[in-house]
């Protein structure tokens, strides 16, 4: 993907780039079908280093410059995924143009294409970049579907196109606002009743189809949808109902915050990142997904968070799904990543949560591997943000971490035989903020909830083992049978348990939510249990002589 001469540009070797995403769901064959549809652009890169400014104005200026083309909206997202050995269809707006035949011979050897018109050239995005960090992005190409929603309205849809809409297995709608959906959004409606949707918003675009099963939303985008939900700030600027969505002509859909894994602090697609120490930030895009959820009439809208994961909801409580790591880098298509990723696996038979879950993971290390340049993941581990003072004193802790601006992430238990099942939940609680505080039940309030023969470890030894965990930055002891009054001293911004509990069983989900915090479930790595060790151990004991007559 880096030939700077005209003609096709030669790409990398099948599977090598962004393989799927883990998860057990694989056809027997080998993975499902997935029909793409949505507005595709041609993504160029100018690539070079810059070691001086110009005599005549104080501007970098770019030495051995090398061009690097690829797909890119839509066709970056059924790019993608078909680079992991799916086969993908793509349904998109093309039309004669130069900028159009060349998108066509990028994608050939991948992707299948149903093509409807283009009223206009194809939309180009050209980012310089020196050194590796973009200097200036410039746009041309103000191209529409033709039919449809689109410019000069009506029309027939061809008849490859509806094929390729009604036998699709599954469907990913990746929308950048120039009328695709709009021109096929019956089909689309009518098939998101029999089989899996995935809709990838955009701020220009309309609102999805009902019955999606997935909408992946950034959270600057959830903020703005939500906003016209209310008739707030950007609700009397959206989309008409039944028109194609107003567009400055070139502009192009900004690539969105790496729906996993941004260490870039910049700003997403549709106003500027809130601040991460923001205690709101959860409870307001958990109220955010919620309300699209509905309004939408989607099966599930997972809301992406940058570095911190995505947010799930199916209209109630939400899940947390972190990112398994932290990666600089750049994100540029990383959302494109998310939602293909999010879409095969629904194909593939997975739900929701797994999906999300194989999304998250894929898009951190779309993002790790040097976004959509690279041709394969590098073996590196992600740098860990600064931690606080190992064995600092919670309440201390929280003070120092809340100054700077930074989110306090909290979670309890009794963690009495410490296993798999609870070092995964404590890593991915802390990867969610800026330090983790563990408010640990004393061992008569351990008694109480468990029976006289628990704990089987005392407190000093449970506090130790924890400390002694890098992702624990604090442990805080409590006797009462909840850590309700321990809360209301800490005050988090996040409170997280495991997947394997209820929210709405949980009486501190409400004290959280009280102040402006989040109360989230987080996966729980199920069959892992301290009660089901205990039974095995006793039981391993009573079958074993040499347990029961010392060792001889």
């Amino acid at each position: 993907m880096s030939d700077p001469t005209p003609g096709p540009t030669p790409g990398p070797t099948p599977g090598s780039l962004y393989g799927p995403a883990p998860g057990p769901f694989d056809a027997p064959g080998g993975a499902a079908p997935l029909v793409v549809v949505g507005d595709a652009l041609l993504d160029r890169d100018l690539v070079g280093r810059a070691d001086r400014l110009a005599p005549d104005a104080p501007v970098p200026v770019l030495e051995d410059c090398e061009e690097r083309l690829r797909p890119g909206g839509a066709a970056l997202a059924a790019y993608v995924a078909a680079l992991g050995g799916r086969p993908v269809t793509l349904v998109t707006a093309l039309g004669e143009d130069p900028a159009s035949a060349r998108l066509r011979d990028l994608l050939a050897p991948w992707v299948s294409v149903a093509a409807l018109p283009l009223d206009g050239a194809l939309s180009e995005k050209t980012r310089v970049l020196a050194g590796g960090r973009p200097v200036v992005r410039m746009d041309r190409g103000d191209g529409r579907a033709l039919f449809g929603g689109g410019p000069g309205g009506g029309g027939t849809v061809p008849g490859e196109v509806r094929e390729a809409i009604a036998s699709a297995p599954a469907l990913l709608v990746s929308d950048y606002g120039r009328g695709t959906a709009d021109a096929v959004r019956g089909l689309l409606a009518e098939r998101a009743a029999r089989v899996p949707l995935v809709w990838d918003p955009h701020p220009r675009g309309r609102e999805p189809v009902p019955g999606a099963r997935l909408v992946t939303p950034t959270a600057a985008e959830a903020r703005l949808f939500a906003g016209r939900l209310e008739g707030g700030p950007g609700g009397s600027s959206g989309p008409a109902a039944g028109a194609a969505p107003a567009r400055t002509p070139g502009a192009s859909k900004p690539p969105k915050p790496p729906k996993t894994a941004r260490a870039t602090g910049a700003a997403g697609p549709a106003g500027p990142a809130k601040p991460s120490g923001e205690p709101e930030s959860l409870h307001t895009a958990a109220r955010h997904a919620r309300a699209l959820a509905e309004a939408w009439g989607a099966a599930s809208v997972a809301i992406t968070l940058g570095d911190r994961g995505a947010l799930l909801s199916y209209g109630d409580h939400p899940l947390l799904v972190p990112a398994p790591a932290r990666h600089s880098g750049d994100s540029c298509g990383a959302g494109d990543r998310f939602a293909a990723a999010a879409a095969g696996l629904l194909a593939d038979g997975a739900l929701p949560e797994t999906a999300v879950r194989g999304a998250v993971a894929a898009a951190t290390g779309y993002v790790a591997a040097g976004g959509a340049a690279a041709l394969a993941f590098p073996d590196r581990a992600a740098p860990r943000p600064p931690s606080a003072a190992h064995g600092e004193d919670a309440e201390h802790l929280v003070a120092r971490v809340r100054a700077a601006g930074g989110t306090v992430v909290a979670t309890g238990g009794c963690f009495d035989l410490l296993h798999a099942g609870h070092v995964g939940l404590l890593q991915a609680a802390r990867r969610t903020g800026d330090c983790l505080v563990v408010c640990l039940n004393s061992d008569a309030s351990v008694r109480r909830r468990k029976g006289p023969g628990r704990p089987i470890n005392p407190l000093a030894d449970r506090v130790r083992v924890l400390r002694a965990l890098e992702c624990v930055d604090a442990v805080a002891v409590f006797d009462e049978d909840t850590p309700e009054e321990l809360l209301e001293r800490l005050r988090p911004d996040v409170w997280v348990k495991g997947g394997d509990y209820a929210l709405a069983d949980l009486p501190e989900a409400a004290l959280v939510e009280g102040w402006g915090g989040q109360a989230v479930l987080l996966p729980y790595l199920d069959g892992r249990s301290s009660s089901r060790i205990a039974e095995r151990a006793a039981v391993s004991v009573s079958r074993d002589p040499v347990s029961r007559n010392g060792a001889r």
